[in-house]
């Protein structure tokens, strides 16, 4: 088997591809790359049996067969080379031959055979959405979903389809972002948990494209088709938690602010609170916010005041600046609402402004006790 392609084409394509391959795997041949040739078409693949993931790439060949090829050493040798043409010819001796205009490189490589397939999805149901529009909802959810192994189905993204609109979720107990798209919908009603891995790697790849993306699932699976490339995933299974039950209706007390001013702030006064709770306070009168922080082991305090627009009673509630900053920082508003009824119940951050036709976030936040 022999093929010629370009070495920044085929480099770029095996860095995204590279992205699915853990550190370390149980299973060695997980180390490499799968090649299969079929005359001008390449598929190459990668996978850590959660994930598996191809592109295709037109190459100059009128041979088949498949390769694994070590993944890093590929990597590592492609990086170095300037635009060129490269002839790949895999040997009877178990190696792959790299000829450049320079010189030649021999990799050993493993059967192709040995390399998990990919699994079929049986009779899934399909919804296509924009490339961006799938990036934009991914990545402005999946910094809420948890780590906790001990609770899987948090540390994903919940998918809600129906017929008039698509919903994003994702939580981790302490802060919570549902991001709905009223402009695109589904021919039916579904629901599943996509895991953090591959939807990081569709947000790396789809961010700013327009390519429309075919989104396959079933109860066990989901396939992403786009441009040539496929990703199939293993769906977390369990039911997700009632989010909506969580997200408190009836909020009268309402702040209005500018974003970055209250980012900026947060962050700085943030510097100063205890390094474990991460605890600030605000404290609302009038059209005056209060942010301040202490760190009553190094004596250390801050507290800044900035202006609002605020409807409501007087109060101060606890919040942990990181997940505050998160949130604001994730938001592309220049100005947000920050809705809250007691000290005790959760505050909703809504942006203002800054959003495209149909689309539409709530973010919550569970406050902390503060110790007066």
């Amino acid at each position: 088997m022999k093929f010629i392609v370009s070495s920044t084409y085929l480099l770029k394509q095996l860095q995204v591809l590279g992205g699915v391959i853990n550190s370390s795997n149980t299973l060695p041949i997980l180390d490499n790359f799968l090649f299969e040739l079929n005359n001008s078409k390449l598929t190459v693949s990668a996978s850590d049996l959660e994930t598996t993931m191809s592109s295709t790439i037109t190459v100059e060949s009128d041979s088949e067969g498949s390769v694994a090829i070590p993944a890093k050493l590929l990597l590592d040798t492609l990086k170095t080379f300037p635009e060129q043409p490269l002839t790949f010819i895999v040997e009877e001796n178990n190696t792959v031959e790299i000829s450049s205009n320079h010189g030649k490189y021999a990799l050993a490589y493993a059967n192709g055979e040995e390399f998990p397939k990919a699994v079929a999805l049986e009779n899934p149901s399909a919804t296509t959405l924009s490339g961006d529009v799938l990036a934009t909802a991914i990545s402005k959810t999946i910094f809420a979903a948890g780590n906790d192994d001990l609770r899987p189905v948090m540390s994903g993204v919940f998918f809600q389809f129906s017929t008039d609109s698509l919903t994003f979720v994702a939580t981790d107990a302490h802060k919570l972002v549902k991001y709905t798209r009223s402009d695109v919908s589904a021919n039916e009603t579904a629901e599943f948990i996509m895991p953090k891995k591959p939807l990081n790697l569709l947000k790396g790849i789809l961010a700013g494209s327009d390519e429309d993306v075919l989104i396959e699932y079933n109860d066990s699976n989901a396939k992403f088709t786009f441009n040539d490339s496929v990703l199939i995933c293993r769906l977390i299974d369990g039911k997700y938690p009632n989010y909506e039950a969580v997200i408190p209706k009836e909020n009268p007390n309402k702040l209005t602010i500018d974003r970055t001013q209250f980012l900026n702030s947060v962050k700085r006064v943030s510097i100063f609170s205890n390094k474990t709770t991460h605890q600030i306070r605000l404290k609302i009168a009038g059209a005056e916010l209060n942010i301040s922080a202490e760190d009553i082991d190094y004596s250390n305090k801050a507290e800044e005041r900035l202006t609002c627009d605020y409807q409501g009673d007087d109060m101060q509630i606890g919040f942990n600046s990181r997940f505050l900053s998160e949130m604001l920082g994730n938001l592309n508003a220049n100005e947000v609402q920050l809705e809250m009824s007691l000290p005790n119940r959760a505050g909703i951050l809504t942006p203002i402004d800054g959003l495209d036709e149909g689309e539409n976030i709530t973010m919550l936040v569970m406050p902390v006790m503060l110790n007066n």
